[in-house]
């Protein structure tokens, strides 16, 4: 079966989705997205990704192209039609197609467009991967989860060229801010987390969120305040975070080794707290239906 993508009300195949050349999102990068990962067919972590969505339009003064229980239905429709069972969900909203000018147009509707694929995720158990450091080019509304994307695909590619899995990126005090497309996280020789405060230095991380409550839920220290390189290389863990990685651990930072190449156990007691919590999530499903 061919995959089938959502945009502006028409469900339509994959290969012939299309917008209007005049599309703000193309032009001036004016839109939002989010990506919700799927498993076992379940949305995870929906309403928090929808209330972002709501946030991002508000700050940038776009609005929700449908009700948002209409855009929830489309969501899982998506998924159903995709046949994902595990994988992810990715929504983008523009401000809409209108006549290239800098000025916000009047009457531009927005255009939203929604895409679904499979994916698969590494179970509980997974291999610590590399980062390196690179210094953070982005806008100062890093809260805001825009379309425009160019600094991140940079960090990425340098991290590819690097061999590395993910870039974290680093202020001009030198302290990380965030990695390309996930949170950063180090525990230090006290066995305190610590993840930088979501202000508008970076994203709101969904995951993020719920990882500070399994946190509390299984009696972790944790602060959230910045940290430099140079105490991320000196920390007893490091992890990463996001939608599609979940708990993702770090062993190398630029080289410098901070494990030896294995998950540590804070790590690994929140990943699996995560996959719990997504358990839950589908045996509830499952017993509903």
């Amino acid at each position: 079966m061919s995959r089938i993508a959502y945009v502006n009300g028409r469900y339509v195949p994959h290969s012939e989705a299309s917008v209007h050349v005049e599309d703000r999102g193309f032009q001036f990068a004016d839109g939002v997205y989010e990506v919700v990962a799927v498993y076992k067919g379940q949305l995870i972590d929906e309403a928090g990704h929808l209330d972002r969505l709501e946030r991002s339009l508000s700050e940038l003064q776009i609005a929700m192209p449908m009700a948002r229980a209409a855009l929830s239905q489309v969501l899982r429709r998506m998924v159903r039609l995709n046949l994902v069972r595990d994988g992810l969900v990715y929504f983008q909203v523009t401000r809409g197609v209108a006549a290239r000018d800098f000025p916000f147009p009047y009457a531009a509707m927005p255009t939203i467009v929604v895409t679904a694929r499979s994916k698969s995720f590494p179970g509980r158990d997974v291999k610590p991967v590399a980062v390196i450091t690179t210094r953070d080019q982005r806008w100062a509304r890093r809260d805001i989860k825009t379309v425009g994307l160019l600094p991140a695909a940079l960090a990425k590619q340098k991290a590819r060229e690097a061999k590395a899995f993910e870039a974290w990126q680093v202020d001009e005090d030198g302290y990380v801010t965030e990695g390309a497309s996930s949170n950063a996280w180090i525990v230090t020789k006290d066995n305190v987390i610590v993840t930088r405060q979501a202000d508008h230095n970076i994203l709101r991380g969904i995951t993020r969120m719920a990882l500070l409550e399994f946190a509390r839920e299984n009696g972790f220290r944790f602060e959230e305040r910045p940290f430099t390189v140079e105490e991320a290389q000196n920390a007893r863990e490091a992890f990463i975070s996001s939608a599609s990685t979940f708990v993702m651990p770090v062993w190398k930072i630029d080289h410098v080794a901070i494990s030896n190449g294995e998950m540590g156990p804070v790590a690994q007691t929140l990943r699996n707290a995560y996959f719990d919590a997504m358990e839950k999530l589908a045996d509830q499903a499952k017993q509903g239906r």
